[in-house]
């Protein structure tokens, strides 16, 4: 099996949803020989977050020596980015001599696997064939029932964060929605719980307690004399002196203190991971998507932020970030809460050129239009990602104001590529 033919059967059940259940994941992993018994993990579940704790976390275990798989999804430029090991993306070759044994298997249930029960075991084989000596797992939807969750206890379960999102699925309340992710939580793991309200801490806390399994809230007290800019942050914390990550926002402050509470809880759970390796791990971590710099003169600024608290992080690193008014260029997804999400960014809008992203789900833009006319704002809708974009750089180099792309992480594709075009011809 080919690259591209992987891929192609990888995405052929996607029709067959998101069916929660370790049902399916279970059956499929045993008729591979189990794989993911043989590897260690660090099991991350939060509603917003988990992208960059986990890109922190396995930068900083490859910088202490550690071979290092990292699993998460959605992907944002290419397919293989969603399985790496030591930072690098699952070879073409590889993807296809792995997809090919889980396809063998996957076509002898009764009951046929999802799309994304299939990529999971996908990232188990390839993460046991490249003998990892430790894989972070991110998972896909809620925790629980998620197929990630097949693991034996892992050695750290994470919880980034709760907030509303997939609401119909997990639950409408914080409370609701942190006890699927606390599902991750197993006898024989440590816990790490980042920035969460007291609603969404106390079932945390009883399945921690449950388990019997220790327990530790990450602060970011600790975090002193914070210096934020578009193009990254710098911070000191004891005992390590000066820190710094590229990821920019002040959103990422939340993030580095559930990395560092992470990497220092490994350190007692059978790791060796030393304060340069967190110092040189997190300087070379990178997350695309998440309020990235993709042009500096005019600053354009891309951020897949797509639900309630996101939006509210990516208004506020607005103002801290980029003067209080943007440029917006706009996409969502139909099935996101989108009113809310106008209303919450329109403070900071200057004028926004909606665009429809190249996705089934994707909004008609005349609708987002609407909705930031109906808020005060200038709307324009444009019939491609690339002309929004074009159309936003133009109005910035007039207004000098910078540009955000923002809605979805599934726009970035397209997104990314266009300005690089406009940066050729600016």
């Amino acid at each position: 099996m080919t690259r591209d033919e992987a891929i192609k059967y990888i995405h052929s059940v996607s029709w067959r949803g998101s069916r929660p259940g370790l049902e399916r994941i279970q059956e499929l992993c045993r008729a591979l020989g189990d794989p993911q018994k043989d590897l260690r993990f660090i099991h991350v579940a939060g509603t917003n977050g988990k992208g960059s704790v986990c890109s922190m976390l396995s930068s900083v275990l490859t910088a202490a020596g550690y071979r290092t798989g990292l699993f998460t999804s959605p992907f944002v430029s290419f397919f293989e980015e969603r399985i790496k090991v030591d930072g690098e993306p699952i070879p073409g070759g590889a993807l296809g001599r792995v997809t090919e044994r889980v396809r063998s298997a996957a076509e002898k249930m009764s009951d046929p696997p999802t799309e994304f029960e299939i990529l999971t075991a996908v990232g188990f084989e390839y993460f046991a064939e490249t003998r990892c000596d430790a894989v972070v797992l991110e998972t896909g939807l809620g925790g629980r029932l998620d197929s990630t969750n097949v693991i034996d206890p892992p050695t750290l379960s994470v919880i980034t964060g709760i907030g509303l999102d997939h609401t119909a699925l997990l639950g409408d309340t914080e409370e609701k929605i942190a006890a699927e992710k606390a599902g991750i939580i197993k006898t024989g793991s440590a816990v790490v719980v980042g920035r969460v309200s007291d609603e969404a801490f106390a079932p945390v806390l009883s399945r921690a307690k449950e388990t019997g399994c220790p327990l530790v809230r990450a602060e970011n007290r600790r975090i002193a004399s914070p210096r934020l800019t578009p193009f990254g942050t710098s911070f000191s914390a004891e005992p390590y002196g000066e820190l710094e990550v590229s990821l920019a926002g002040i959103h990422q402050l939340d993030n580095v203190s559930v990395a560092l509470t992470a990497a220092e809880v490994l350190n007692g759970r059978g790791f060796r991971i030393k304060n340069e390796d967190i110092k040189n791990g997190l300087a070379s971590a990178r997350w695309s998507a998440r309020f990235e710099p993709l042009m500096r003169e005019p600053l354009v600024v891309y951020d897949g932020a797509h639900n309630p608290d996101g939006i509210r992080a990516l208004t506020e690193n607005v103002r801290i970030l980029l003067g209080g008014r943007a440029i917006l260029v706009f996409g969502v997804m139909a099935d996101k809460d989108f009113a809310e999400m106008i209303k919450t960014v329109a403070p900071v809008a200057d004028r926004v050129f909606t665009v429809k992203p190249d996705n089934p789900r994707s909004l008609d833009p005349a609708k987002s239009a609407s909705l930031f006319e109906e808020c005060g704002v200038p709307a324009e809708t444009c019939g491609t990602v690339a002309d929004g974009i074009s159309r936003a750089i133009a109005a910035a180099e007039k207004t000098k104001l910078p540009v955000l792309i923002m809605g979805t992480l599934y726009m970035y594709a397209e997104a990314a590529p266009a300005v690089l075009r406009e940066r050729k011809t600016v």
